[in-house]
């Protein structure tokens, strides 16, 4: 016959309960900071990431910041037609009707004319979305290919690694400036190609850190165990060790977007970018470098632009890393 005793037991939460002589066992309440902690461990991979990156104060400044530049080159046609009046070609006129060449910011034209008459703001915002395609879709196509090709290698091994790693040797080894200036030449490319140029070049340091990552997570226990289970390797790649290098990923992209926005203007600069008559804020900043002392307001707005963009976009990238990891 088994005696009850006064002794604390232990309840199903992990406290001991104080219990007497034939009266039922009670789990203690939980304190606020335990259901707390009990939440946080209940949560998903997702739901975590969120609750630390909400915390971060700059990196969502930063946010918000890539927000309104998106949106605001997202509604830049509809704010240009029926707000400005204007379009990206357009010459305006003074209202003597001469040619507004070369106007100062003003209460007319906000910030103020190019050498051909054309308003700047209504090129400004036109241009940010040739800007932002080409960064995103060479950030897109960077990642899919280099996160697939560096999972691939790092996980299977072998003859799978050593033929991505001579691909990616081969493009390290190709003058990456040298081979767009051709290109450029040659195909005169529009902004989906020119993305896709772009993308051949930057998808090769993704692979490569997508590679490192998972080599290193492959051997660990609970991805062996997943493989004793009979897990299939999709399953193991996508749920066990995806989620170890998403950190990387991001910031990866942070990296190439941006990389992609100043690669553009490079290309402008040298006079091999986007092809007029479209804008973008590479070749707005080229095309007024020599009207610097004689019209500054040319300069500015796309240069500023450019470098809001990409600040906001590398710090977004930081804190979504420090956000998904699932070691912090």
């Amino acid at each position: 016959m088994t005696q009850v005793t006064g002794e604390p037991t232990p309840s199903r939460n992990g406290t001991s309960t104080p219990v007497s002589d034939g009266e039922p066992r009670r789990p203690r309440p939980l304190t606020p900071e335990e259901e707390a902690q009990q939440f946080r461990v209940s949560q998903g991979f997702y739901a975590r990431a969120w609750g630390k990156f909400r915390h971060d104060r700059l990196s969502m400044i930063a946010a918000a910041g890539i927000g309104i530049v998106v949106l605001i080159t997202l509604l830049g046609p509809i704010v240009c037609e029926f707000v400005l009046r204007t379009a990206p070609d357009t010459i305006m006129r003074m209202p003597d009707g001469r040619v507004a060449v070369l106007q100062p910011p003003g209460e007319r034209f906000l910030l103020g004319t190019d050498d051909l008459g054309r308003d700047v703001l209504t090129r400004l915002l036109y241009a940010g979305r040739i800007s932002l395609s080409i960064g995103f879709l060479v950030a897109f196509i960077s990642i899919v290919v280099g996160t697939a090709a560096g999972l691939a290698a790092g996980y299977f091994g072998g003859w799978v690694d050593d033929l991505v790693n001579a691909v990616i040797q081969f493009v390290f080894n190709i003058p990456g400036l040298f081979v767009l200036i051709i290109l450029s030449v040659v195909f005169q490319p529009d902004v989906p190609l020119l993305a896709l140029i772009f993308a051949f070049f930057f998808w090769p340091g993704t692979a490569r850190q997508v590679r490192g990552v998972a080599q290193s997570v492959r051997n660990l226990d609970y991805v062996v165990a997943a493989q004793s289970l009979g897990a299939s390797n999709f399953r193991i790649i996508t749920r066990h060790i995806l989620p170890n290098v998403s950190n990387i990923i991001m910031v990866v992209a942070g990296f190439d977007v941006g990389g992609a926005i100043l690669g553009e203007s490079a290309l402008s600069y040298l006079g091999f970018g986007v092809r007029v008559p479209l804008s973008s804020w590479g070749n707005m900043l080229s095309g007024s470098i020599d009207l610097f002392e004689k019209a500054p307001w040319l300069v500015y707005p796309p240069g500023a632009m450019i470098f809001v963009t990409v600040l906001c976009v590398v710090l977004l990238a930081d804190g979504l890393r420090d956000a998904l990891d699932p070691r912090v």
